[in-house]
């Protein structure tokens, strides 16, 4: 009786941290707008969904990585190459259909998160080492295909510019792009054998292979689909900012790493929500437009990114030990 209540409790608390996070959300809004009323508006609120939508995106492929006990550092570098080579296309064919140069941009992620993902799961390198490596080499591939030169706004067709800044359905097709992906997210964790099949590598690789699952093709797949992801970014990204140049997206892997691992995913593998993500996104965009209206340095919004992300790793430290502590008496 005494464990189950204790159980309850905790379950309680690992719950109230999404919870935790609205509040923190609010307590911030509501000091942010005492201070500079410009912040509660349409207009503002219109303009954070719009600066966290690309950083959702990349957030989900992170965070599948993240459940499987890894990570991509290489994000950043990614997004940076595909949108660079996209935007070279684009340039050169104007007449090109918007639609072939999403799935071209989606095709290049595939190509170098398969090259993270064989690496990691068929070489035995360690995640943080083999895309710390890789983080360099797309980047320096970045700087070897534009040969140092970069694709400007009157460079790309009217199509492709409206493809992030369109708003056909009165919502900015960025946005719907966000949701949609996090909706497909949400479906394929929750609801699919291989959804569960990735939780159950994060939780314990031995007991998922002793079950039959087999861990390297799930390791390879969630570099490959953080891949994918980087490639629809990287797509959005030249589009949003109508440019493709050498430092696009450099050091976005902070953001991504801050926004699954704020989100409530485990840093040690194993749990994590799409929705628990998305709030970590929008509270890294709250908070980044909030330093800025208050006009405080964008150090201290590195600062701020920093702390969030140390102060939920520490939380995940403290959950992780109560769950095996709670284990160990149950089996007592």
């Amino acid at each position: 009786m005494k464990h189950g209540s204790q159980a309850t409790l905790f379950n309680a608390l690992v719950r109230f941290r999404e919870a935790g996070i609205l509040l923190f959300i609010v307590a911030l809004a509501a000091l942010v707008t005492w201070r500079t009323p410009a912040f509660l508006t349409f207009s503002n609120l219109r303009d954070i969904l719009l600066n966290i939508s690309i950083l959702v995106i990349v957030a989900l492929g992170q965070s599948m990585v993240i459940i499987t006990r890894g990570v991509d550092l290489s994000v950043g570098s990614m997004i940076g190459l595909t949108a660079m080579m996209v935007a070279f296309v684009a340039a050169a064919l104007p007449g090109l259909p918007i639609a072939l140069l999403v799935v071209l941009g989606m095709l290049l992620g595939a190509v170098l998160g398969g090259v993270n993902g064989t690496i990691v799961a068929l070489g035995g390198v360690p995640p943080i080492i083999a895309t710390l490596g890789t983080l360099s080499i797309y980047r320096g591939l970045v700087f070897f295909y534009s040969q140092g030169t970069w694709i400007n706004a009157f460079e790309m067709p009217p199509a492709f510019r409206q493809l992030a800044k369109g708003a056909p359905l009165l919502v900015p097709n960025l946005i719907l792009f966000a949701a949609a992906v996090a909706a497909l997210a949400y479906l394929f964790l929750n609801h699919t054998r291989l959804g569960r099949d990735i939780y159950a590598v994060g939780s314990n690789p031995e007991a998922a292979r002793a079950a039959g699952i087999r861990v390297r093709r799930v390791t390879w797949l969630v570099y490959l689909l953080s891949g994918v992801l980087c490639g629809l970014a990287g797509v959005l990204w030249a589009s949003r900012f109508e440019a493709a140049q050498t430092n696009t997206a450099l050091g976005f892997e902070l953001q991504s790493v801050a926004a699954a691992v704020v989100g409530g995913v485990n840093i040690f593998g194993g749990s994590g929500n799409v929705g628990g993500v998305v709030l970590g996104a929008f509270l890294l965009g709250t908070i980044e437009n909030a330093l800025t209206l208050v006009r405080i340095s964008p150090f201290w919004q590195l600062a701020a990114q920093g702390l969030l992300i140390l102060l939920a790793v520490i939380i995940d430290s403290a959950i992780l030990r109560r769950l095996q502590r709670m284990a160990g008496a149950q089996r007592v």
